[in-house]
């Protein structure tokens, strides 16, 4: 019979190993209330390195540095590393990745739609074949907002003024051709407005957006609302809607505000191409104890995304859907880098 821990740690455990393993699978099913002691066969070792392909202060980087207080809070690691490589959807990102990290046991890349998003636009989705996906860890929706003194007061209101002149509309967001950006399609195809015509800023990080809102250098803002949050709160902007089908945040739908408008942000974990596959699957076990654990918990709460776990076959079929989905947006959409 094959050893089913032998899968996950590359190598056999005594009987006395594996009785005190199976002891703390079973004391906790989520594995969030054993120790790291307890569960020696997760731990990824004294240190590992988590590439954030986008600039600090962004959610891939939120995203990232949560999941490394969690691992090594966990007991998981000692000590990240963390190493931003930001530019053009995380797609320069990928590209450094691949080519230093590709076949290192210790080391993980944060990604998500937006990389998916640039690569459709770049005509280069194959290479996310180059790295492969452990986990989607979060989702969320997208909040579209204005300068608090905006004459565009509701969805319906910003459906007119891109109808009738989209040129003069500039929606600032995320890098060009990820989810804010096609988000920003949808919203003018759906005012039945030329979308050719799009005037779309990217910036590296949410933060650079609200910047751009309150320097009026442009009129809408697309970004989550965690990267939004404290202009809101503090008055210096103001929520037209959110991407999700109904009231979130406090904040109307766009959906029900007559704007037919639903899209969510995902972020996930990947790793290097040529791991062992016994190192993948106990990366991703760790990575599972690690996000039931408070700290992680903490951090899904304080920047109100949601717990979207997925791995294996389910989460290959997937990416292979967004990826067809981006492809199609951004011909439809006629998004432009």
């Amino acid at each position: 019979m094959t050893d089913p821990i032998r899968k996950i740690t590359g190598h056999a455990l005594s009987r006395r190993q594996w009785l005190g393993y199976s002891s703390a699978l079973l004391a906790s099913s989520s594995l969030g209330m054993a120790s790291a002691q307890t569960n020696p066969a997760l731990r990824l070792g004294a240190q590992i390195r988590i590439v954030i392909p986008a600039n600090p202060g962004g959610g891939w980087d939120q995203t990232g540095r949560a999941l490394g207080t969690a691992l090594t809070s966990s007991g998981m690691v000692d000590k990240v590393i963390y190493e931003n490589i930001g530019g053009k959807g995380g797609t320069i990102g990928l590209a450094e990745y691949t080519q230093r990290y590709g076949s290192d046991p210790n080391s993980l890349m944060i990604g998500g739609m937006v990389m998916v998003g640039a690569l459709a636009l770049n005509k280069a989705s194959a290479d996310l074949q180059k790295v492969q996906a452990l986990a989607r860890l979060t989702s969320d929706y997208l909040v579209v907002a204005v300068p608090a003194d905006s004459p565009i007061s509701d969805p319906k209101s910003l459906a007119k003024a891109m109808r009738e002149n989209l040129a003069s509309v500039t929606v600032a967001g995320g890098s060009a051709g990820g989810v804010d950006h096609m988000y920003a399609g949808m919203l003018a195809r759906l005012s039945k407005a030329n979308a050719e015509q799009l005037q779309y800023k990217a910036f590296p990080g949410g933060n650079d957006v609200v910047q751009a809102l309150l320097q009026k250098q442009v009129q809408v803002g697309i970004s989550g609302y965690s990267e939004f949050r404290d202009a809101l709160q503090s008055g210096k902007l103001r929520a037209l809607g959110v991407s999700s089908r109904r009231t979130l945040f406090g904040i109307a739908s766009m959906r029900d505000q007559g704007v037919d408008a639903e899209m969510s942000n995902w972020r996930a974990v990947f790793t290097g191409k040529n791991l062992p596959a016994a190192r993948s699957q106990q990366m991703t076990a760790a990575i599972e104890f690690a996000t039931n654990q408070a700290s992680w918990k903490q951090s899904l709460s304080s920047n109100s995304w949601n717990a979207s776990w997925q791995t294996g076959k389910s989460l290959q079929d997937f990416l292979e859907i967004e990826t067809s989905t981006a492809q199609l947006m951004s011909y439809l959409l006629k998004l432009k880098t």
